[in-house]
């Protein structure tokens, strides 16, 4: 019988994802993108894939980082699992937001404490939130020329972006910073839920929900105490930002094009992120091209602009989809 049920979810998760990729790829042109490839410099290539794979690898990495930590082993391969995984969600959900629930149950399942585990996926969430925002910060102030000139009327876009992205790190400190209030949060929740006739009330279940929040405020004091782990969360968050943004710079050079300082490339391409990270449109399916087309249409000549979007998107966020479905499948088969 488990087993059967077991083929069943397979099937079930199977059939989401195929419905999932044909709405997600059903408007690409997958002849021009395989051209466009075949085309490039293939040393750059690599380094573009290369560093596609570690942007989503360093959330395992990062999560490893911080369950060892608080004192909780696990192994990099089960980390690196749950990036993915969590990659996967994501992509398929408005506004990234099926992402760490999934991420969370998978991690339950593992033996991991749910308070730990919460802890560790929202500092990660909120030091790579909080390094998008200081990024945009300082293209802001530091490269404002160039922004204008490059955005031009896509300029309120960005803005609100990062306005949204900054809200967002507000409201994950406060949560993450304010152990009683998330405590009243989750008893008034457990109230509504009852009255709703969706579960009994239960004296067992609010002394679950008290111990769950001593143990999540004691993994919050003691990240607090630990500067360094902070500092490391924070400084490989940047790495981790930078490494899918230096990827276009990788395509602009594998493509034979120069001219344009990395940096440039660098601080556009985090500006397309900051404009549509938190737009509630799964994957940001066509709002990330079209803020792609505007802000590189002076960087990208000769028509090479297209066959450019295909590429980075194609690499990015398509190829890191169909990997990270694979190791989503593969969890699902195992639970």
């Amino acid at each position: 019988m488990r087993g059967k049920r077991k083929v069943l979810s397979a099937v079930l998760f199977l059939g989401l994802a195929a419905i999932t990729f044909y709405v997600i790829f059903k408007e690409q042109d997958f002849k021009e993108l395989l051209e466009a490839i075949k085309g490039m410099h293939k040393g750059y290539l690599v380094l573009a894939a290369f560093t596609a794979l570690f942007f989503v690898s360093a959330e395992g990495i990062l999560i490893w980082y911080l369950l060892r930590a608080i004192g909780d082993k696990c192994s990099i391969f089960s980390c690196l699992k749950y990036s993915f995984t969590g990659f996967f969600y994501s992509g398929i959900t408005p506004s990234a937001t099926g992402g760490q629930p999934m991420q969370l149950y998978h991690m339950k399942k593992d033996g991991h404490k749910v308070a730990d585990s919460t802890v560790v996926l929202m500092s990660v969430a909120t030091a790579y939130k909080l390094v998008l925002v200081l990024m945009g910060l300082g293209i802001s102030i530091f490269w404002w020329q160039g922004l204008r000139s490059n955005l031009g009327e896509y300029l309120p876009i960005y803005f609100l972006g990062l306005f949204l992205n900054a809200a967002l790190v507000a409201v994950l400190l406060a949560i993450m910073l304010n152990g009683p209030g998330m405590e009243r949060f989750l008893v008034r929740a457990e109230k509504l839920v009852v009255k709703l006739h969706l579960m009994k009330p239960s004296e067992k279940r609010r002394e679950s929900i008290h111990g769950m929040v001593e143990q999540y405020q004691s993994a919050v004091q003691f990240l607090k105490s630990h500067l360094g782990v902070i500092s490391f969360l924070v400084g490989f968050t940047f790495i981790q930002r930078c490494s899918v943004f230096v990827l276009t710079y990788f395509v602009y050079r594998g493509m034979g094009l120069s001219g344009t300082a990395p940096f440039a490339i660098m601080a556009l391409q985090a500006v397309v992120y900051i404009a549509v990270d938190m737009l509630p449109l799964p994957g940001s399916q066509g709002i990330t091209e079209l803020m792609y087309v505007a802000v590189f249409g002076r960087i990208f000549i000769g028509g090479s602009l297209t066959v450019s979007m295909c590429i980075s998107r194609g690499l990015n966020f398509y190829m890191l989809m169909i990997v990270s479905a694979c190791v989503a499948a593969y969890a699902w088969w195992k639970k």
